[in-house]
């Protein structure tokens, strides 16, 4: 990577600074995803990632049009069209790459979230300042992104001299989730009008479990349905498959073209519809495992 990223800068370096001032928010993404890159640089990188995508798709799509359509010029055209859609298409899922960093890492956070928000609460009742609630929490929870998030609060406040107010800003401005960059938020307003953190985070740690608990009990329901529909459509369906075809090959004939057709119903049909429904459950849960 660090050799393609050199050969990008080289090529397009000079000339991305003419359209760098056009993605203000992609250069946002970068920083919140915390890539180690410029926005020059990957800009670069994505260019040369278009052009490659235009050099190969076009020799291959001029072939295979002229083969199906039989006219070289309007293959060619066509292949040339379709070549620059693909490139710029290219270009484009390149630059939401950190967007697809950012929506992962939010949702690390959104799953523990509830229970973070109850350690804090846990922690906040002791009457420490936030600046050493955040210490405790970053030593000694394990809650993925979220302790991420908070470490980096302590380290604006210990190794750069900042208040921890200025730390709950610059907290919210890189945060990947709306609701921590809500609670992060609220318990600024909250410290800035004299209010009680404490009795803030309670709220919230509750508002978060009532939210998780709702979400675990459509989950329930859900996976019931699923179960079912995948019980009696694929397991059941290719039980009865399986001895249809036999007896049939039994009363008909055709043997070999049987087996065929069970064995790629055994082997590779339940198992693909397996692992899809396996993906499948993984996205609606809501922890995502």
């Amino acid at each position: 990577m660090g050799s393609y990223r050199r050969l990008a800068y080289r090529i397009f370096g000079e000339h991305i600074e003419n359209i760098a001032p056009h993605f203000s928010e992609l250069k946002v993404n970068i920083k919140k995803a915390k890539m180690k890159i410029s926005l020059q640089e990957f800009l670069s990188m994505a260019l040369l990632a278009s052009m490659i995508t235009f050099i190969v798709a076009l020799p291959i799509l001029s072939l295979v049009l002229a083969l199906l359509i039989k006219t070289v010029i309007f293959s060619l055209i066509t292949a040339f069209t379709l070549s620059i859609l693909a490139a710029v298409g290219a270009f484009f899922l390149f630059t939401y790459y950190p967007q697809t960093i950012i929506s992962q890492k939010g949702k690390d956070v959104d799953n523990y979230l509830p229970f973070a928000s109850l350690y804090l609460s846990t922690v906040a009742s002791t009457k420490l300042s936030i600046d050493k609630i955040f210490k405790l929490f970053a030593k000694f929870s394990e809650y993925g992104q979220i302790t991420k998030e908070i470490e980096a609060i302590t380290n604006d406040v210990d190794m750069f001299g900042i208040d921890i107010n200025t730390a709950l800003e610059r907290a919210v401005d890189r945060a990947t989730s709306k609701n921590f960059r809500e609670l992060l938020w609220g318990m600024l307003s909250t410290m800035r009008s004299g209010g009680d953190v404490n009795m803030y985070l309670k709220e919230k740690a509750r508002s978060y479990m009532n939210e998780y608990r709702r979400k675990l009990y459509e989950f329930s329901h859900q996976l019931t349905v699923y179960i079912e529909v995948y019980l009696t459509t694929i397991v059941l369906g290719a039980i009865f498959f399986t001895i249809l075809t036999a007896i049939m090959s039994g009363l008909g004939g055709g043997g070999s073209d049987t087996i065929l057709l069970q064995f790629f119903l055994i082997f590779v049909f339940l198992p693909l519809i397996s692992t899809l429904f396996i993906f499948l459950i993984r996205s609606i849960s809501p922890t995502g495992e």
